[in-house]
């Protein structure tokens, strides 16, 4: 502004809104136990419910969806399950914002809560970024993958477990392949169920990261579940309750080693693995690579649930916007 003809930089204060039903997704462990078990029944809800009736506790609420990376699944889930609550939707690909000229996260995050109730942001960075959006008090910020974690992933995986089982409490899971985002997002939130056994077959050099396994393993201390992690397809656990891939290249990644598919080979999921184990589900977070990580006997088979696994990602994300959101807007005056 300009004063007596001296231009003056105008002070920025901190923005006195605050929404007390906003609620950011960021990480599985954001989550209490007791939201975690809720956002799982909310999940298997949405799907036992007519998709095209219902409430609609989004309704005149704004979705941003901002996806750096490429998303078929959990990008339409985020849209769609929007508009179903009744939701406006705006949509941002990897070069639509000022981000890509040097605007801060901050900045970014501030002026985007001034006009959008939820961002939903999938990037190839750390949480930090995403942390860094969620600074303000307008606007609700979802996780809808990082580099480190994929927290929705998790909340769809357990939503199908629940749905089809009826109980997560003392499920046994077998996990084989990469120790990627979505293996940290299980582990952090299959562990917080008691009972639970994850078992994690990951290839050498490809674990889980050791921080994001400490904190599944503390979990599972407190609740009475088991997370364990080899690097061999030996001994096998026998009768697991589902058994879960994901694909060899990671959504956004590369691998430095020339041959790290003869590091991937022996953990192929094939009808082998099923040999202890005959009547576990097969759950894969998709895109799947037939004859890769898995074959496509196993992945087209009988006991292949990944197809409903990915349609509960819609039904996953309503449940995660409602309660970013507690169910609506705040009332006139709040």
């Amino acid at each position: 502004m300009t004063i007596h003809g001296t231009r003056t930089a105008t002070t920025t204060q901190e923005d006195p809104v605050h929404h007390p039903r906003t609620r950011h997704l960021i990480s599985v462990d954001d989550l209490t136990d007791d939201d975690l078990r809720t956002l799982v029944a909310d999940g298997v809800a949405f799907r036992a419910a007519d998709r095209k009736g219902g409430p609609k506790p989004l309704r005149d609420e704004v979705v941003g969806i901002y996806f750096s990376k490429t998303s078929t699944r959990t990008r339409t889930a985020f849209s769609s399950g929007a508009l179903r609550l009744g939701a406006s939707v705006i949509t941002y690909g990897p070069g639509d914002l000022q981000l890509n000229t040097g605007e801060t996260s901050e900045d970014t995050g501030a002026v985007l809560s001034r006009m959008l109730d939820v961002l939903v942001a999938r990037t190839a960075g750390d949480e930090a970024e995403m942390r860094a959006w969620a600074s303000q008090r307008r606007m609700s910020v979802v996780n809808a993958m990082s580099a480190g974690e994929h927290p929705t992933q998790a909340l769809t995986d357990l939503t199908t477990l629940s749905a089809h089982f009826g109980r997560l409490d003392g499920l046994r899971v077998l996990y084989v392949g990469e120790g990627n985002n979505s293996a940290s997002a299980l582990a952090l939130a299959l562990s917080r169920f008691p009972g639970t056994e994850l078992e994690l077959r990951t290839p050498p050099g490809y674990g889980l990261d050791p921080a994001y396994l400490a904190r599944a393993k503390a979990h599972a201390a407190r609740t009475g579940a088991s997370v364990r992690e080899r690097h061999d397809m030996d001994d096998l656990p026998a009768d697991v309750d589902a058994i879960y891939t994901t694909r060899w290249q990671t959504t956004g990644t590369t691998k430095p080693d020339p041959h790290w598919r003869d590091v991937f080979a022996p953990f192929q999921v094939g009808a082998r693995l099923w040999e202890t184990s005959p009547k576990a589900v097969f759950l894969h977070d998709l895109p799947a690579h037939r004859g890769d990580e898995v074959t496509a006997e196993v992945l087209d088979g009988p006991l292949s649930i990944a197809f409903e696994q990915a349609e509960n990602k819609m039904h996953s994300a309503m449940a995660v916007l409602k309660w970013c959101r507690a169910g609506g807007p705040p009332a006139p005056g709040e």
